[in-house]
């Protein structure tokens, strides 16, 4: 058995709102398919409506290259209005810890997501990872990105995206025109 590398995603973007709303919003899981791009091919499998707490169990399918991909995922943690993770129990990575937090701010409130992931199958997944797994994601985020711009309206200057491995930051950050741009912070390696 060979160790997994893991990688973690965090995204923020600032929404226009109260804290209630906005969780709200992130907290009904028919909402998921409305953020996530159609050529994902998700489709939420859990019967609805569903109540959402720790220890819900909820069931995605999702395509990978045209095949049909079965998702499992457990509500661990339940902190209204600030805070939510899911882990998947059986799915396409070798693990996933996603954590969904909301904070306050002048404005409206920061909602940012951590998503730390291990890709499976050793050497094959890494490679598939940056290949394609890595492009993919990041899409799927800017996707989200969009709609949430959309559905809630835009805060000045509100989008962050970092991705980490062993410890190398990789961080955007959505400039005045809404394109992603690199940062420069000592805390950050240019790519």
């Amino acid at each position: 058995m060979g160790s997994h590398r893991t990688y973690t995603l965090t995204r923020e973007q600032d929404l226009p709102g109260d804290l209630e709303s906005v969780f709200s919003f992130f907290a009904d899981i028919e909402n998921l398919e409305l953020i996530t791009p159609s050529w994902v091919g998700f489709r939420i499998l859990t019967r609805m409506p569903c109540e959402i707490r720790a220890g819900t169990i909820l069931d995605y399918r999702i395509r990978l290259v045209g095949v049909p991909v079965r998702w499992r995922t457990c509500i661990m943690t339940w902190e209204p209005p600030v805070r939510f993770t899911d882990l998947q129990e059986r799915g396409p990575y070798a693990s996933w810890e996603h954590t969904h937090s909301f904070e306050k701010i002048t404005d409206g409130v920061r909602m940012r997501d951590t998503i730390c992931y291990t890709m499976p199958f050793g050497f094959v997944g890494t490679l598939a990872h940056v290949i394609a797994v890595r492009s993919s994601l990041r899409r799927i985020f800017d996707y989200r990105y969009e709609v949430l711009a959309r559905e809630f309206g835009k805060v000045a200057g509100n989008g962050r995206f970092d991705v980490r491995l062993n410890s190398k930051a990789h961080a955007y950050h959505t400039n005045r025109n809404g394109f992603l741009a690199k940062e420069n912070t000592s805390a950050t390696v240019q790519i």
